[in-house]
């Protein structure tokens, strides 16, 4: 609806999806009805944008802390949508993890209008299949496109781009080509309500307990958190599912979070199985249109059960009343870019604004998490021991200074033996090194020349099954070459180290009659990861090689040992939760041996057998590592025992970054019990092109950080060409 100049006319602070401090001021017509929350296009400069009307002005006076301006030089609202406002405590979860992230609100707002195009009711759409004349010009892209198409569905063209992974103008052409035939799509499904009772699950007496625990919490609907603890293939997913049962029968929506590597077709169809429909899914892998039916399904309320990856939290839920976080331990639950912030952390937040019960799932918990436990912020239920009566399995470990491999293997030989009688007794081995590709470091042996990538500090890693050199941290590839570029000598090459690749070309060599497959996040090979487990759980491979990929709640009936290359990968970082985090994975992937009535073992290669992670892990005794955590940490001033925030600047040119860096330190605002260490280069100085500096802010458990980042950063003004970015509570230091 268009502005109606009659002067009965109302101002409305209207925030926009932009880096900005705050709303901006528009004039809207009172019959457009808008209250806050409500989704407008507004104008802005020459284009019309997306915003939510954040406040309205009742008493004739502008908003707190707008500028002055006079009405007659206001803008007009030009349309609001047809779709719920955003609620309340959405608005208020926007604005607390602005200030709590020290960023604009606007850019929290960005994270919750992802697909605008689902504020509108659908259209009808056109969908296309082949069927038409043969194209006069068959690119391969086209051939893409068309063998995309194959099998006579209908499809979106933007849907039927992107599988096919081309550019919509490539689907355009076959359609005015008269290649792709047209018809109108039938409308998209509503979203089926979930059973409570679908298929319930018979429950050990321990997983019974904690989940009348659960369900005393959703049904008295305050807030609270719960950390459900329990050790490896406890049946944890059970128990919270009863949680979630609970919820449904109140009418209420959940949102269950997961690491994204973790939202695999089996946990969905085990979701299934119990609920008797699948869930709504949010994630990066979903199309456009999905996305669209998903975003507006859960503002409407259709959507009853949305189980995402962290961005699902700023999804416009019309009535959640429960927030599962599974694995809550987890590294990925922290965004790195844009609005930097901790999902978990986030979930608990919007569980308190929004007074409902928040439940963290873990096997190996995060201190910051037993911290609270143990002060009494959060309430505990456990469950120690694993379901159907099977036996956490013995960890023994490989001493690499006396018992390692041969010159130039990776694979200690009792750890081939153990592998060998697994497989000869027909059973499942999996061999865990968190490192892709072949080998992380390519030199010439002629001259020392090192393979190094030319935007980033960072060594090239060599995938030999692709024939090329890559870059983890921006992309970057080339094909390996014969020669060394800098003396041109031929056949000098060496691989330095193992990755998962390497560690398969040798398990290949060893037993060459395994069926073996390989499970890394670049080693798919046309072939989905679910599909790749399910293989794994239906027993059609024999030895299994993975990263962190393994680790992540898979059930594998037939596996009984589990080999780590590497124990001390993660060790040594200038990470203070480095040991902390070796811990939980070795502990994770430990615990998919002997799931079922077989019983496992994982042994651990390592040079450190004597390091409290790894002598935790062969004495199963938790308590004693996160004491020995708590005591160093605790010392040290680290978090959850002290705060830190990490200030990044990157730029284009060394000497640019580092001066600002170094003036920006220079007027930090003195304040007892804050030290402001560097500026320093980063572990990794460039990223991208661009060069990076590092200031860490370490402070007392109780200062109100936040405060004093704004005083310090607020007057500053930084260059153009700079980028400076704000980590609260940083989990990582690349």
């Amino acid at each position: 609806m268009a502005k109606m100049g009659t002067g009965e006319d109302v101002c409305v602070q209207v925030l926009l999806p932009l880096a900005l401090p705050m709303a901006y001021s528009y004039l809207a017509d009172v019959r457009l009805g808008l209250v806050p929350g409500h989704y407008v296009r507004v104008p802005l400069g020459p284009r019309e944008m997306v915003g939510v009307v954040w406040s309205i002005e009742d008493d004739g006076r502008e908003a707190e802390e707008q500028p002055k301006i006079s009405r007659e030089r206001l803008k007009y609202v030009a349309e609001r949508f047809d779709t719920p406002p955003m609620p309340d405590v959405q608005r208020q979860f926007v604005d607390w993890v602005a200030a709590y992230t020290v960023s604009a609100p606007g850019a929290v707002l960005r994270m919750c209008l992802r697909s605008t195009e689902a504020l509108s009711p659908p259209k009808p759409q056109i969908g296309y299949r082949t069927g038409g004349v043969e194209p006069v010009r068959l690119t391969p892209q086209r051939l893409r496109v068309l063998k995309a198409a194959e099998g006579g569905l209908l499809w979106r063209p933007a849907d039927l781009a992107e599988m096919a992974g081309v550019t919509a103008g490539v689907v355009r052409g076959l359609i005015e080509a008269g290649t792709l035939v047209g018809e109108t799509l039938p409308p998209l499904e509503v979203f089926e309500k979930p059973e409570p009772r679908a298929h319930q699950v018979l429950l050990s007496s321990e997983q019974a307990e904690a989940a009348r625990v659960l369900r005393s919490q959703v049904a008295a609907r305050k807030y609270c958190v719960t950390l459900l603890d329990g050790v490896t293939g406890s049946g944890k997913t059970e128990v919270y599912f009863e949680a979630i049962a609970a919820t449904l029968e109140r009418g209420k929506q959940a949102l269950l979070l997961l690491p994204e590597i973790a939202l695999t077709k089996g946990f969905l169809q085990r979701f299934e199985k119990r609920f008797g429909v699948r869930p709504a899914e949010w994630h990066s892998g979903l199309t456009a249109s999905a996305r669209q039916r998903v975003w507006r399904g859960i503002a409407l309320g259709q959507a009853r059960v949305v189980v995402g990856a962290r961005s699902s939290l700023f999804l416009p839920f019309s009535d959640l009343g429960l927030i599962v976080v599974d694995e809550e331990h987890d590294a990925a639950f922290k965004q790195e870019d844009g609005v930097i912030y901790h999902a978990r952390d986030m979930a608990v937040v919007r569980g308190a604004l929004g007074d409902f019960p928040v439940v963290l799932s873990s096997a190996t918990p995060g201190l910051e998490t037993l911290v609270n436990v143990d002060s009494g912020r959060y309430k505990s239920v456990q469950l120690t021991r694993r379901h159907a009566g099977a036996s956490f399995p013995a960890v023994e470990i490989i001493d690499l200074k006396s018992d390692g491999p041969e010159p130039h293997k990776w694979i200690a030989p009792r750890l081939v033996s153990a592998i060998a009688e697994t497989l000869g007794n027909g059973e499942q081995a999996l061999l865990f090194l968190n490192r892709r590709g072949y080998a992380p470091l390519t030199l010439c042996r002629s001259c020392g020349y090192r393979f190094k990538c030319p935007d980033c500090d960072a060594w090239l890693v060599e995938h030999r099954f692709r024939r090329q050199l890559h870059c983890h941290h921006c992309g970057f590839h080339n094909a390996r070459p014969e020669e060394c570029p800098a003396c041109h000598a031929e056949a000098s090459l060496v691989a330095c180290g193992p990755g998962v690749e390497r560690i398969a070309e040798e398990a290949v060599e060893l037993f060459p009659e395994a069926r073996l497959s390989i499970l890394s996040s670049d080693m798919t090979r046309g072939r989905t990861l679910s599909e790749m487990i399910t293989d794994i759980a239906e027993r059609k491979v024999d030895l299994i090689i993975g990263t962190q990929l393994v680790a992540k709640g898979h059930h594998f009936p037939g596996l009984t040992l589990v080999g780590v290359i590497d124990a001390d990968i993660g060790f040594g970082q200038g990470d203070p939760r480095a040991a902390e985090r070796t811990y939980q994975i070795l502990r994770q992937v430990a615990g998919r041996a002997g799931r079922e009535d077989l019983p496992g073992r994982a042994l651990l290669q390592t040079y450190a057998p004597e390091h409290p992670a790894i002598e935790a892990l062969v004495k199963g005794d938790r308590a004693a590592f996160y004491d020995y955590e708590r005591e160093i940490r605790d010392r040290s001033g680290f978090p959850p025992f002290g705060r830190l925030a990490s200030i990044i600047l990157s730029g284009p040119s060394q000497p640019g970054v580092e001066r600002f860096a170094k003036s920006l330190a220079r007027v930090a605002p003195l304040a007892e019990g804050v030290r402001v260490l560097g500026p320093a280069p980063a572990p990794i100085a460039v990223i991208r092109g661009r060069h990076r500096y590092r200031l860490l802010v370490k402070t007392k458990r109780d200062f109100n950080m936040q405060k004093y980042l704004s005083q310090w950063l607020h007057p500053v003004k930084v260059p153009s060409n700079l980028r400076l970015s704000i980590d609260i509570d940083p989990q990582s230091f690349f």
